[in-house]
């Protein structure tokens, strides 16, 4: 199949891209570009040659099916090196996204005229590369050295308007961008970029790295793009390409973009549901109902709110209801003060709110969200008046974090409506959405969530029902592990610290303290004996009945004075006393068993919700751990990270602490062992 077309008009020749869905750049796609960049050099008639791409995509960057794979020439390298050699004035006509590879192919172009609508961009760090085919070498020669590290190291695009002020494009086409590329080509001439000087300084390369050393931590590629830029102020051209490239080779190779590559296509797996498809009905959602005023229920109703929907928030009283306003317009105005929206937006988004005590305001909702206190006798109170008062048609969901859905949807006479749509906190800024289904839940109204988190620009993964889903029954696990390691001689920096060296954002017992020790302690109050290790939480419930909640109450793990946290010595003397009671004996920990105890119990749970089939795939639970708790992208979450480890490995170390502490939690999930037999 032909996927480049050549035509002339009036002496230019217009070369079209045309490879759907996105124009990646395949090796088909380099061969034909090749090809018809050399007979038109040989065409002397020819004065210029526009390239566009049809469809609205200008290139999506290299095809990454073709990674991992002997490269075919022309590679990406060799045509570019063909565009650096074109005679004529070549022009790019960008219309859509011109990312990584296609983004690179635009600067081998002397000129480029963007659409009004279009963005570039070199987003490559996203997966754990830098820009392979040229690059980190000529964005910095075009736009000056300080632009040049925030786009490539960000790997965020950027719009026509600011590539015009960058120096990027020349033009901006507002009506037929073809036409306006032809005509800006007619008076055009040949300015390689590769001959451009950089305006910048190693300097600058260093106090830029300084500035993203927290950003970046633990990352490789962010790190590598600096070498590179810095390579396109100290090395020639020609050397600087071949430098950029090594680079690239051994990104291409490493276990961190292996594990970021995974999670790129993960979490569009996670989209994908068997027996869902574009036929399947998708309910509109104009109108939503959110009960309860809290924290978590303001930032939920944020989000519908920012996303252009009407939301109606029910409290028990006016002046609870005042509350739940007061605080919704507090996060839009730091919103504002950040520069993140503007006044108008946050104006128009609070106008769409209507605050109301009456359950009849929410008739009209085309879906009800209840985020109340975790109890599940008040959830199923609460389902049963919205049975009696929700139009037929509207989707009833819950916000629990742990409690039993099919519950809940057994005490309303429409459980194919209800299902679990479980936000994490800050709701307004967490990216992900746990959408959990009951036993009766539609495809319709799944399919509709769906559509909903990419409407509120959330990333979903579905879960079936069990205590805790999928993030927090995996993430009970890594804190039974590090509670009992407390217990066993650890002290909480020790952990923490391990963990923040793993690669998470913060170890277990500062989260904690963050989100309130007394909310797990509430939860796991509820829970009938035997369910969970109560050795583990022992201190947590100590802390709590000595009204220390956290950073909250000043007191927690740790003792605050305003953000700064310092040792508290009182958790020494309760963790003896605790392991006294218990017949636990303390000993030094390594840095190393703590870090396994942590990450191995993630994935044997991960393994045994797989087995339970209450997540659809192991990618599925990569996602959510990333999104939920920040499990280092460049370990591509626990499942991903547990075949890096190799599955054997798993297995033999899970066993091997089922000697050490009993196999009561220490028993590998079959479904494990059965993987790592075929493994082997």
């Amino acid at each position: 199949m032909t996927v480049v077309f050549t035509d002339i008009k009036n002496d230019i020749a217009v070369i079209t891209i045309d490879n759907p869905p996105v124009n990646a750049l395949s090796h088909a796609l380099r061969s034909e570009l090749s090809n018809a960049l050399e007979g038109i050099n040989n065409n002397t008639k020819i004065i210029a040659a526009v390239i566009i791409c049809a469809g609205r995509t200008f290139c999506a960057g290299a095809d990454i099916k073709e990674f991992g794979k002997p490269p075919l020439s022309p590679t990406l390298p060799d045509l570019m090196e063909q565009m650096d050699e074109f005679e004529k004035p070549l022009i790019a006509a960008i219309n859509g996204t011109a990312l990584g590879g296609g983004f690179e192919l635009a600067l081998c172009c002397h000129h480029r005229v963007m659409d009004v609508n279009a963005k570039v961009g070199l987003p490559e760090v996203n997966l754990g590369l830098i820009p392979g085919a040229g690059g980190t070498q000529r964005l910095p020669r075009l736009i000056g050295l300080a632009h040049a590290l925030q786009m490539i190291t960000s790997g965020k695009p950027i719009n026509a308007e600011k590539a015009k002020k960058l120096g990027i494009s020349e033009k901006v086409s507002e009506h037929n961008l073809l036409e306006d590329a032809i005509s800006f080509a007619k008076g055009a001439d040949v300015r390689r970029i590769r001959d451009l000087k950089v305006d910048g300084s190693t300097e600058e390369v260093e106090n830029f790295q300084n500035k993203i050393a927290r950003r970046s931590r633990g990352f490789l590629a962010p790190f590598a793009a600096l070498d590179a830029l810095k390579a396109s102020m100290e090395l020639p051209f020609e050397e600087g390409i071949v430098f950029e490239r090594e680079k690239f080779m051994e990104l291409v190779s490493s276990s961190h973009s292996k594990a970021q590559r995974h999670l790129f296509f993960a979490e569009r797996a996670a989209t994908k549901v068997d027996g869902i498809d574009k036929t399947t009905p998708i309910r509109k959602i104009n109108h939503v109902g959110v009960i309860g005023g809290g924290i978590m229920g303001c930032g939920i109703a944020i989000n519908f709110l920012s996303a252009g929907m009407a939301v109606s928030l029910l409290e028990i009283s006016n002046e609870a209801v005042a509350a739940a306003g007061e605080k919704i317009r507090n996060i839009y105005q730091s919103m504002v003060n950040k520069g993140r929206i503007s006044e108008e937006q946050m104006q128009t988004a609070i106008n769409q709110l209507n605050l109301i005590t009456d359950y009849d305001g929410l008739s009209n909702s085309d879906l009800i969200i209840e985020a109340v206190f975790e109890d599940l006798n008040v959830k199923k109170e609460v389902f049963r008046k919205l049975d009696n008062i929700a139009k037929e048609g509207a989707i009833i969901a819950t916000n629990t974090s742990f409690l039993d859905i099919n519950e809940m949807a057994n005490v309303t006479t429409r459980k194919s409506d209800i299902l679990g749509l479980h936000f994490f906190s800050p709701a307004h800024i967490m990216p992900l959405l746990e959408i959990v289904k009951t036993d009766d839940t539609s495809n319709e109204v799944i399919a509709t969530a769906f559509q909903l988190a990419k409407n509120i620009r959330k990333t979903p993964v579905l879960s079936g029902v069990c205590y805790g889903f999928i993030a927090n029954r995996m993430s009970s696990c890594y804190g039974r592990e590090a509670g009992l390691l407390l217990l066993e001689g650890a002290t909480v920096e020790q952990v923490d610290q391990t963990m923040f060296d793993f690669g998470m954002p913060m170890g277990m017992f500062t989260m904690l303290d963050m989100a309130g020790i007394d909310i797990g302690v509430m939860a796991r109050a509820k829970l009938p004996n035997g369910s969970y290790d109560e050795r583990a939480f022992s201190i947590h419930a100590e802390l709590v009945e000595k009204g220390h909640k956290g950073q909250k109450t000043g007191a927690g793990f740790y003792l605050y004075e305003g953000k700064e946290k310092k040792h508290n010595p009182e958790i020494d003397k309760i963790a003896e006393k605790m392991a006294h009671d218990f017949g636990i004996s303390r000993c030094r920990k390594t840095t190393k068993e703590i870090e396994e105890r942590c990450i191995l119990a993630l994935i044997n749970e991960g393994y045994k919700i797989l087995e339970e089939e209450i997540a659809l795939s192991a990618s599925d639970i990569d996602v959510v751990y990333a999104f939920a708790f920040g499990f280092p992208r460049y370990k591509g979450g626990p499942m991903h990270y547990a075949e890096h480890l190799g599955l054997k490995y798993v297995v033999d170390r899970i066993n091997e602490f089922a000697v050490q502490y009993g196999d009561r939690w220490w028993k590998p999930s079959s479904l494990l062992v059965k993987r790592a037999k075929e493994s082997e």
